[in-house]
């Protein structure tokens, strides 16, 4: 009875989909976190009786035919990009992304990769880095007797030099931009690294053509949705209910049927 296997493939699929959903709730106070998105295909079909098959001499054809579906696949995991909320930190070096932008770390590799979340800090060489100290490039550097930093919309970095009246222009961050974002790949840390999906990157000034502004002592938060997300995991858990009654229904055709004399 082919009804067994198809409703295990949607069992599958809504335990793939649940995971995903937890996944987004779990990271709701993720600095920077982008929702994902469980996407699925239907199976080959089974063609019992093929629509367009001529069916008498005179040349009539079968309208519709008959196919037999065989499930459900994940077809991908999708990235939704969307903007998430602005809070007000008064940290001055948290740095929101408004608009479409990822700054631009190096790992300890030697390799780039990107991030959202400007949760920034300085090292011990004052350099601007990361939560875990990864450089932000170009690799700014404040100085030692710096009394404030102020970062602009357009990511000029000024810092104001004890004994100087006017700040002094220390550096300027970039931002990236990539054809396709939802093809990075996610490497944990709040960073992602380019794929040959993704496209490589294209650096340019904030507030550029197709790059987003600053906005410093601010982070841009989650854009996980509370209730869309519980609403989607009531639906998944139904969706997988409604699979296992199936399995359960043709458990009892089948029994039905060994009972036969």
């Amino acid at each position: 009875m082919k009804s067994l296997s198809i409703a295990a493939t949607g069992m599958l699929a809504q335990q793939l989909n649940v995971e995903v959903i937890s996944n987004n709730i779990a990271n709701m106070n993720t600095t920077g976190f982008k929702r994902q998105r469980a996407e699925f295909q239907d199976l080959l079909y089974q063609n019992l009786e093929r629509m367009g098959a001529q069916t008498s001499d005179s040349g009539t054809i079968l309208p519709t035919g008959i196919q037999i579906g065989a499930g459900v696949k994940a077809g991908s995991v999708y990235r939704i990009e969307d903007q998430g909320n602005i809070i007000t930190t008064n940290n001055k070096y948290d740095i929101a992304v408004q608009g479409k932008g990822w700054f631009r770390v190096t790992l300890p590799s030697g390799s780039d990769a990107f991030t959202r979340a400007g949760s920034f800090a300085l090292s011990p060489q004052g350099q601007i880095v990361t939560a875990d100290g990864y450089v932000v490039q170009p690799g700014i550097t404040i100085p030692n007797n710096a009394l404030d930093v102020s970062i602009s919309k357009s990511g000029q970095v000024q810092a104001t030099i004890a004994g100087q009246t006017a700040p002094q222009v220390v550096g300027q961050l970039e931002l990236s931009n990539f054809a396709n974002e939802a093809g990075l790949e996610a490497i944990g840390d709040n960073l992602y690294t380019e794929t040959a999906a993704s496209g490589q990157p294209t650096s340019g000034q904030p507030g550029g053509i197709g790059f987003g502004t600053l906005l410093q002592g601010s982070l841009e938060t989650s854009n996980v949705n509370a209730v869309s997300e519980i609403t989607s995991l009531i639906t998944a858990q139904r969706a997988y209910e409604m699979n296992a009654k199936v399995i359960t229904a043709s458990d009892e055709m089948l029994q039905t049927t060994t009972q036969l004399r």
